[in-house]
C-alpha cells in the first residue's frame, strides 16, 4: 500500500507537456510532479502528488469518474457555467454538507435579542383580513373578506423584531388586544399554529434551549409590502390562509402546498 501511486490509478493522458501544466522541468517544482487527466476537450484535471492519503485518492477517483461520466452523457455543448455547476455537484461530499449543517445548527443556538416593535394589520394576497373568533372558549385566528363597515374586526398585530448573528430579520407576532402570541408546536407528524399567553418580559431574549424559538418567524419580503412568515423552529413551514374558502383558520403549510396563501401585506 505504501507504493501506491495516484498516477497508476488515474487514466493516463498523452499530449500534454510541461508547459501545459505550468511546470518547468528544470525548475524547483520537480518534487511536485503533476498528473493530468483530460476530462473534456477543454477541461483537464491536474493532480500534484503531495503525497495524498488513501482516502483522498479514493475520493478523487470517484469524483473524477463521476465527472467524466457526466461529460460523456452530455449530448449538447456545455457552457462554462454548466461545467462549473457539474464540478461543484461532483465535488461536494456528504461530509462537507454535514459540516455546513453543523455550522448552521451552531448559529441557530445563538440567542435572538429584541430590538424594536410596531403594530399593523395583516391582509393575505387574496385580500382576506385576519380576525379573532371564539371556538370552544378558545380564541382562533381566521381569514375573512371584510366588507362595508366591518373593518373594526381586523386584528391588530404587534410585531417585535429580533436580531441574531447569521440570520435575517426575525419577528414575534402577538394579538395586541388579547396579549396572545402566535407560536408553533408539533402535533403528531406536522407543526401547527397556536395562540399562547406569555409575558413580554420572557421574550426579551429568545434561544432554542428554552424552546422559546417556537414564537419566532423569519420575515421574508417577497415584493413591495408583501411578506411571508416562516417558522424558525420548523424551517420550510409558513403561516398561511385558505386560497378560496372563507372564514378558515390560519395554519402552517409548506410553500408549495396547493390552495394555501403564504403572502401577506402589512398595513
Amino acid at each position: 500500500m505504501e507504493d501506491f501511486k495516484l498516477s497508476d490509478a488515474l487514466p493516463s493522458t498523452s499530449g500534454w507537456n510541461d508547459d501545459d501544466m505550468g511546470c518547468d522541468s528544470h525548475g524547483s517544482n520537480m518534487e511536485m510532479v503533476p498528473h493530468v487527466t483530460k476530462l473534456d476537450e477543454e477541461l483537464k484535471l491536474v493532480v500534484y502528488q503531495n503525497p495524498p492519503t488513501l482516502r483522498g485518492v479514493a475520493t478523487l477517483l470517484l469524483v473524477t469518474n463521476k465527472l467524466r461520466k457526466c461529460l460523456t452523457d452530455q449530448s449538447k455543448q456545455l457552457t462554462e457555467s454548466d461545467l462549473c455547476r457539474m464540478i461543484v455537484d461532483c465535488v461536494i461530499q456528504k461530509d462537507v454538507a454535514q459540516r455546513v449543517e453543523s455550522c448552521c445548527k451552531d448559529q441557530k443556538t445563538r440567542p435572538f435579542n429584541r430590538c424594536g416593535s410596531w403594530e399593523c394589520n395583516l391582509t393575505d394576497n387574496e385580500r382576506k383580513d385576519i380576525i379573532c373568533t371564539t371556538i370552544s372558549s378558545n380564541l382562533k385566528l381566521h381569514a375573512v373578506t371584510l366588507k362595508g363597515g366591518n373593518s373594526n374586526h381586523k386584528v391588530t398585530f404587534k410585531l417585535v423584531s429580533y436580531a441574531s448573528s447569521g440570520f435575517g430579520r426575525t419577528v414575534v407576532l402577538s394579538v395586541s388586544k388579547h396579549k396572545l402570541f402566535i407560536s408553533c408546536s408539533m402535533n403528531g407528524d406536522r407543526p401547527e399554529l397556536y395562540l399562547e399567553k406569555c409575558e413580554s418580559s420572557d421574550l426579551n431574549v429568545i434561544s432554542e434551549e428554552t424552546n422559546m424559538d417556537r414564537f419566532l418567524f423569519y420575515l421574508e419580503e417577497t415584493g413591495i409590502d408583501v411578506n411571508r412568515f416562516e417558522s424558525v423552529k420548523f424551517p420550510g413551514w409558513f403561516i398561511s390562509t385558505s386560497y378560496e374558502r372563507e372564514d378558515q383558520p390560519l395554519e402552517l403549510c409548506q410553500v408549495d402546498t396547493a390552495q394555501r396563501v403564504t403572502a401577506f401585506k402589512m398595513k
